[in-house]
């Protein structure tokens, strides 16, 4: 017979974990937008400096917090801001400075890939390079990396990998946020480029629908995450894989992307960001009484 313990599901902790960090995605982009549009040059890429430097402080700060709630909310948002202030906006800088050009819509002349991104899968020796570092040296709870570690290592991975990286729960929240949009954003910016697949090529497709089904699995795992700080942390691979369909079907003009032009759209992104705000301040609320309990 089955442990009930194992078979309990906590839909509602889920599906406010998985709003939460949901909603973060479409208010990142928008700030970013915002930013370039209010924001002279050098004045934007000082505020983009600053949230970034801000974003590492949190997280640093999250290692000292109390709870693991918190510190995972810390790891989060000081990712978030990291994310976007010391790499997108760095990435941007760069493009700008040496001139890189976006990729426009042969038809229509819109920008349908921004120049920073053009250039991020320049990045992927460094990304391998972390991959490294995770799958030969630290044993983690990442059901990804256990799967490799025992593809390749077998019944050695107990010699190969000895021990577990000290565990900081703001740290861990960090590394996992960034380390997922990365990983994404490779493989997005690889299926677009046509010298590898394009936007339109049928396993362009199959990627969308392989990480939305993925999403699904990853999501029935989360429901069964009894505390906050656990659910919030797989809400994380959730959303960035749940996203990946998301930014394939914009791309193809499924929808209106409305992040993209926030000020063209202030009722719809008022909304997200109000019930980010309510869906936040709940969490709080009901983590609080978890631990006064």
């Amino acid at each position: 017979m089955e442990n009930k313990a194992t078979t309990k599901r906590y839909w509602m902790k889920s599906i406010v974990s998985f709003l939460l960090v949901l909603f973060t995605m479409p208010l990142g982009h928008a700030l970013m937008i915002l930013m370039e549009h209010l924001l002279p040059g050098d004045t934007l890429h000082t505020a983009a400096f600053l949230i970034g430097l801000v974003g590492f402080l949190m997280v640093v700060v999250g290692v000292f917090v109390k709870g693991d709630t918190r510190q995972t909310l810390w790891g989060l948002f000081g990712g978030l801001l990291f994310w976007t202030g010391w790499v997108e906006f760095i990435y941007m800088y760069y493009a700008n400075r040496f001139g890189v050009m976006p990729e426009l819509d042969p038809v229509t002349s819109e920008v349908v890939t921004r120049p920073e991104y053009l250039i991020m899968p320049s990045s992927f020796g460094f990304f391998v390079m972390f991959l490294t570092i995770y799958i030969f040296s630290i044993r983690s709870g990442c059901r990804f990396f256990i799967w490799c570690q025992k593809k390749l290592f077998g019944k050695r991975r107990e010699t190969i990998v000895v021990q577990p990286i000290t565990r900081h729960t703001s740290i861990i929240t960090f590394m996992e946020l960034n380390m997922m949009m990365w990983a994404c954003y490779l493989l997005l910016m690889f299926c677009y480029d046509d010298n590898f697949l394009g936007e339109h090529h049928p396993l362009t497709i199959a990627t969308g629908v392989g990480c939305f089904i993925g999403s699904l699995f990853i999501f029935k795992r989360q429901l069964q995450l009894a505390s906050w700080g656990a659910n919030i942390r797989m809400a994380v691979a959730t959303v960035i894989i749940f996203w990946t369909p998301v930014e394939i079907l914009g791309r193809l003009d499924f929808f209106s992307e409305i992040w993209v032009e926030p000020m063209e759209h202030v009722t719809e992104m008022s909304i997200i960001l109000t019930s980010f705000l309510v869906l936040l301040i709940y969490l709080l609320v009901m983590a609080r009484k978890k631990h006064n309990s």
